[in-house]
């Protein structure tokens, strides 16, 4: 089946075939990009971003993907200034935006938003963050860095930090698993990968995944170092926030162990897990990794639409 109009909710729906297309156009894009000559393929499509929530990268790469091919975006970054303040549904809105555009991406708080968005539009939506359960943009772009920095061929990566409520792991542990990648998860028992996350990912992949409570025991092991931030927005109570924050950090001194051509990786924002002295280093590679969210999601707006 064509990628054109499926929904983009999570990777544990992708087949591995729609991730290797994707995969193949984001270099095209790439390349179109680094010629400073991109197709216009987009010429008179829509995008519409409905982000309740905070972003950054997430919201800026969208539009700027959708720009350079042409296209036209619409949307707001937060729920000021829009009906959802007067008590409008998140329905409503998401049906409104589906009238005025062609392809919707949306990011919310609550678990399950996208799917509900999904439900109600007639066009394509994207989830881009649904509270703590999936980000699968983000996992697509991560597995393209993977890909151009070290292959995707016996490849050891480590998933370090918030686990229990980093959307960005949830997504990219299963297409690490999808194409065999080496699968390590290093965080605190209380932000540990969800259990059923674990077991699902073993079921559909027969991956093998190993669970360390410190990065010294995986550092000299990995080819990839996956950071993630310890999300104080999603702790109930802030004191627990207060005793992991800081728990695991990247230094240099942390990288004198390092397996030869470690990268490190981090979906951003960070706070203060990766040490502002690695950023000089041959491994700080979440700059470029960022930087990848444009050709991937270039890729995905233009096979969504059928215009690749």
């Amino acid at each position: 089946m064509p990628i054109k109009s499926k929904d983009i909710i999570t990777t544990v729906d992708l087949p591995k075939g729609d991730v290797d297309e994707i995969l193949r156009q984001s270099e095209v894009m790439l390349d179109y990009l680094k010629s400073g000559k991109v197709p216009e393929l987009l010429k008179g499509s829509i995008l519409a971003t409905l982000f309740f929530e905070p972003s950054t990268r997430t919201r800026l790469s969208f539009t700027s993907a959708m720009l350079r091919l042409g296209g036209s975006v619409l949307g707001f970054s937060s729920e000021e200034g829009t009906s959802v303040k007067k008590g409008e549904s998140l329905e409503d809105t998401v049906r409104m935006a589906d009238s005025y555009s062609d392809v919707i991406v949306i990011r919310h708080p609550e678990t399950g938003s996208a799917k509900r968005a999904a439900h109600v539009a007639r066009k394509p939506v994207i989830n881009g963050g649904d509270g703590p359960d999936h980000h699968p943009t983000q996992g697509l772009m991560d597995l393209f860095t993977i890909k151009r920095e070290k292959g995707l061929r016996n490849v050891n990566v480590a998933l370090c930090g918030d686990l229990r409520y980093g959307r960005t792991t949830h997504s990219l542990i299963y297409l690490l698993a999808m194409y065999g990648l080496g699968i390590n998860l290093v965080s605190p028992p209380s932000l540990r990968m969800p259990d059923e996350i674990i077991s699902d990912v073993k079921k559909a992949y027969g991956a093998e995944i190993k669970e360390f409570r410190t990065l010294q025991e995986v550092v000299t092991e990995v080819d990839v170092l996956y950071v993630t931030r310890i999300q104080k927005e999603r702790f109930l109570d802030i004191s627990d926030y207060g005793n992991l924050e800081g728990s695991y950090r990247v230094d240099k001194k942390l990288l004198k162990k390092a397996k030869e051509g470690l990268i490190v990786m981090h979906p951003l924002p960070r706070v203060n897990e990766i040490s502002t002295e690695v950023d000089s280093t041959p491994f700080a590679k979440y700059f470029d990794h960022a930087a990848y969210g444009v050709p991937v999601r270039m890729a995905l707006l233009s096979l969504l639409l059928g215009k690749i």
